[in-house]
């Protein structure tokens, strides 16, 4: 793998505001959330006490496809990630609009669920018995809040993900220390953490990559980090220690958690738990007034993941109404150097989100959540053999290069876990055709929109682009 060296920064209408703390915050936030506070117990089902097998697979899966990432993104130091890497590769605007646009629905969808479940914690927290409708206005507000730090700049924005993301750690670190707590006095059975209990229907194997595509879902969001390349000092120099970095971190407290929790509460309780994380520190710490104290540090972490996610969905239309393959509106930016309509795009269509969300069932959500997880296995795919196509395309700065074996390994890993064959629910592939057929009947008119105002579909950022500041 290449190293890096320091090369003068690209212009950009963005402002830059991340360093090498910042960014590493922004990369830990983004991928611990919502999912290991209640995705422990679904994976303990699967395969039994062995439940931290599936997280270390997951965490290997992620970073094969990490490495591509940072070639890609040290290349290629600019907003819009996936999507501009398969505009550069396959040069198909039809391809590059598909991917961005699974993208963007997977962050908007998770932003809208986190959103949702950040009413229902705040109303658990003060005790109230919430209707639905009051929980929907609770949800629909905060995702107004959350356009409204957006819109005021992306160092409010990072800024509030560091307090957020300190939050989201504090919790984790407690079922880990309480874990810890129970070890010491002799609690723990660690003979369960080594024991495979799988269902009937299922070899050990299957069990294994059925867990993984559900422990999956909680390791995204690394990918993120890359729609914010243009809002980066030296993207080139700190991209790939930094996010190796938050990978690492992250990926040993999911490991932690999930050892802690199989040690201390028989699996039969985990499975089927929506709050497995809870039982835990009940169970390690009797006496420890966590009722009063999880349903706000979840209220934070859901936060956390909206926040971020809104700020990468709208960087993302932001760089690719730049790369010309959906209407140069988009790339419009503030005064305040935010991409302000593409803001208000991801905004109203996380408020319909939130709205249909409110509707569904847990069921549905968690179902929503593996299909987000299929959705960017599918991407993460391509992006690794993007990395491969891109190897003839030559920059003049020096940047990260992962190895081809490494490449082909992440495209052949990845592709398992979207197929059948990994164990997935037809349901989430139901839902996934949906949103792809949403996609499809959208690339018309944009297409057509394009054509008529004489906007070119080409690589490469255009440099005509009319005035768009606004008061």
């Amino acid at each position: 793998m290449a190293s890096t060296t320091d090369q003068p920064e690209q212009p950009t209408e963005l402002r830059r505001v991340l360093g090498p703390k910042l960014l590493l915050l922004f990369i830990i936030g983004d991928i611990l959330g919502t999912g290991v506070y209640a995705l422990t117990g679904q994976v303990a089902a699967e395969v039994g006490g062995a439940a931290w097998l599936p997280f270390a697979v997951a965490f290997a899966v992620a970073l094969l496809t990490a490495l591509s990432y940072l070639e890609l993104v040290t290349k290629y130091p600019q907003a819009a990630g996936a999507a501009l890497y398969v505009h550069k590769a396959f040069g198909i605007h039809f391809l590059t609009f598909i991917v961005a646009f699974t993208v963007m629905c997977s962050g908007i969808t998770s932003a809208s669920t986190a959103s949702r479940a950040f009413a229902a914690n705040l109303a658990v927290g003060i005790d109230w018995e919430a209707s639905n409708l009051q929980v929907m206005a609770i949800a629909l507000a905060f995702m107004l809040l959350i356009a409204a730090i957006n819109l005021r700049g992306v160092s409010e924005g990072v800024k509030t993900n560091v307090v957020l993301t300190l939050i989201e750690l504090s919790g984790l670190l407690l079922v880990i220390l309480v874990g810890l707590y129970a070890v010491a006095g002799g609690d723990a059975d660690w003979g369960a953490v080594v024991a495979f209990d799988t269902p009937d229907d299922k070899s050990v194997f299957l069990a294994v990559t059925t867990a993984t595509s559900l422990a999956f879902f909680a390791m995204v969001g690394f990918e993120d980090a890359v729609n914010m390349a243009e809002e980066c000092h030296e993207p080139n120099r700190i991209f790939p220690k930094i996010m190796l970095t938050g990978l690492g971190v992250t990926g040993t407290i999911y490991i932690l958690v999930s050892i802690c929790a199989v040690a201390l509460v028989p699996v039969g309780e985990l499975a089927g738990n929506d709050t497995p994380l809870v039982t835990v520190v009940e169970r390690g710490a009797p006496g420890m007034p966590i009722d009063d104290i999880l349903p706000f540090i979840s209220m934070f972490a859901v936060a956390n993941s909206a926040l971020i996610n809104m700020l990468m969905a709208s960087r993302l239309l932001y760089g690719m109404a730049k790369q010309g393959v959906i209407p140069h509106s988009l790339a419009r930016v503030s005064r305040r150097q935010t991409p302000w309509l593409a803001i208000a795009f991801t905004t109203v269509l996380s408020l319909g989100l939130i709205a249909y969300v409110s509707n569904a069932s847990d069921e549905a959500v968690q179902v929503l959540g593996g299909t987000t997880s299929l959705l960017l296995l599918a991407v993460f795919a391509v992006v690794n053999t993007a990395v491969l196509i891109l190897r003839k395309d030559r920059v003049e700065h020096s940047h990260f290069r992962t190895r081809a074996p490494i490449a082909l390994l992440g495209v052949v890993t990845c592709v398992y876990l979207v197929t059948p064959l990994s164990g997935r629910p037809g349901s989430q592939y139901e839902i996934a055709g949906i949103l792809l057929a949403i996609g499809l009947v959208l690339s018309v008119p944009m297409y057509l929109l394009s054509r008529r105002r004489g906007e070119r579909l080409q690589v490469g950022a255009p440099d005509d682009l009319p005035p768009h500041d606004i008061p």
